[in-house]
């Protein structure tokens, strides 16, 4: 295992910095250069794979942000191309509000959809190419030889890579809570149970033999996955976007 106490390893800039250079790459080829710099963060947002929320952020001197999330939990089991979609997704909503008209709360209505293929991304509500190009829960799909998918090749080709990834042990040991907290128990290796019949859930030690005592069913491991979008208004906590996963 590398010495990741040798100063020459600095994994923050190694993950941000691409990132960061992604979202300039794309603002240039997909969006003539005309988005604001917002704040890329890593959050863990239940059941999605980012979100977008304007004027999130603020600095002393008064000077706003917006932010756009990405969860890095979902980062191993996708291609980099499908993060840089999320990226890509999030920059729509970003450029809706600040040059459009963003749908009513959870609503991506046709400007969003229109923009969306604009740079080669097909909006979808199932995932598939039959899907709706509207709607509340949307997703995408990337248009092949489309703006993005060409971009975004070019990029990959260079060498862009997000190099930091969560590790499957550690990916494991983390779950979340009825509430959609992040739940760790000290020993690190508590996850959460449910009746394949009903809503019984119990957290216990992997490995561990549950059993329903109103189904008389063995109880399943249940980590919860993104199932959705979750755009919210943007006064509220957050505004939430992200491409549907497979249903767990």
């Amino acid at each position: 295992m590398s010495d990741t106490n040798n100063q020459s390893v600095k994994p923050t800039r190694e993950t941000y910095d691409p990132l960061q250079q992604a979202y300039e790459t794309l603002n240039r080829s997909l969006f003539e250069g005309e988005l604001p710099n917002c704040l890329i963060t890593l959050q863990r947002s239940k059941k999605s794979y980012g979100y977008f929320c304007n004027d999130r952020f603020g600095r002393a001197d008064g000077t706003l942000t917006d932010e756009i999330a990405l969860n890095p939990s979902y980062f191993r089991d996708r291609p980099q191309e499908e993060v840089l979609a999320t990226l890509a997704h999030e920059m729509v909503h970003l450029w809706q509000h600040h040059f459009g008209k963003p749908g009513r709360g959870r609503y991506h209505n046709k400007e969003w959809a229109e923009k969306m293929r604009s740079i080669g991304l097909q909006p979808t509500s199932s995932g598939k190419d039959d899907g709706a190009e509207t709607g509340d829960v949307m997703g995408h799909i990337i248009v092949a030889d489309g703006p993005f998918d060409r971009t975004v090749r070019k990029m990959l080709a260079k060498g862009l890579i997000v190099s930091w990834i969560e590790q499957p042990d550690k990916l494991a040991d983390v779950a979340e809570d009825d509430d959609g907290e992040v739940k760790e128990s000290k020993s690190g290796k508590r996850v959460r149970y449910i009746c394949p019949h009903g809503d019984t859930k119990a957290w216990a030690k992997h490995g561990a033999k549950l059993v329903c005592g109103e189904h008389m069913e063995a109880m399943e491991v249940n980590q919860p996955t993104p199932r959705g979008y979750r755009d919210i208004t943007p006064s509220a906590e957050e505004a939430d976007s992200a491409e549907p996963a497979p249903e767990a």
